[in-house]
């Protein structure tokens, strides 16, 4: 089953919304979908007597004054995803498999996650507008050619760079091209984001 990294703007307004009421992080991920929104709304209703007896228990209207659902202004909500290139561009980036510094590890790590609900493969994250500006700024300081010469097939391939097609031939499958296309998607996206002032989700489906 492939791993793909998806990446959607949102406004800090609706960062907090989300932290504070997980399951609307449908309402971003899967717009067109209510089903994946509803089913988590229904599992908060199954969280152990204890946990509602000392306070950990949300509804499954949502906490006490919050909104029923979340609205998504115009520009809001832009989404992609880097397919399975995400952790090839991350080891561009870091140098690393799943460490690196921030803010340049964001595809897999930082941020804030969206309580314990698993989207795919774990919680989804979330980026303020200042967090993803400071993402943005340290991405343009990456130029391709330098990023390129930190590509090594070997080096990718020995440490599990998902998904270990790293070593084929360049004639037959341009992996290094694949992973600058991505990059420049994933560039477009943050400046998008950082141009309306908003922020950043991101997750593994």
């Amino acid at each position: 089953m492939s791993m793909i990294l998806g990446l959607a703007t949102i406004r800090d307004v609706n960062v907090a919304r989300i932290l504070a009421d997980p399951p609307l992080v449908w309402r971003v991920i899967a717009p067109g979908d209510p089903e994946p929104f509803e089913a988590a709304r229904r599992s908060l209703s199954f969280r152990p007597l204890l946990a509602r007896v000392f306070g950990r228990w949300t509804s499954p209207a949502g906490p006490p004054g919050a909104p029923a659902d979340l609205t998504l202004e115009e520009g809001e909500g832009v989404g992609t995803d880097l397919d399975k290139a995400w952790h090839g561009i991350h080891y561009l980036l870091t140098g690393t498999a799943w460490k690196g510094t921030p803010p340049l590890n964001f595809l897999v790590a930082g941020g804030r996650e969206v309580g314990k609900l698993d989207v795919g493969y774990g919680p989804a994250r979330v980026f303020t507008a200042a967090e993803t500006r400071a993402v943005r700024d340290a991405l343009d300081k990456c130029d391709d050619d330098g990023l390129r010469s930190r590509f090594n097939a070997a080096e990718m391939m020995k440490e599990g760079i998902y998904p270990e097609i790293w070593d084929r031939s360049p004639e037959e499958d341009d992996t290094l091209g694949y992973l600058l296309e991505y990059l420049r998607i994933l560039r477009g996206v943050l400046s998008e984001a950082v141009d309306r002032d908003h922020g950043l989700l991101v997750y593994l489906t």
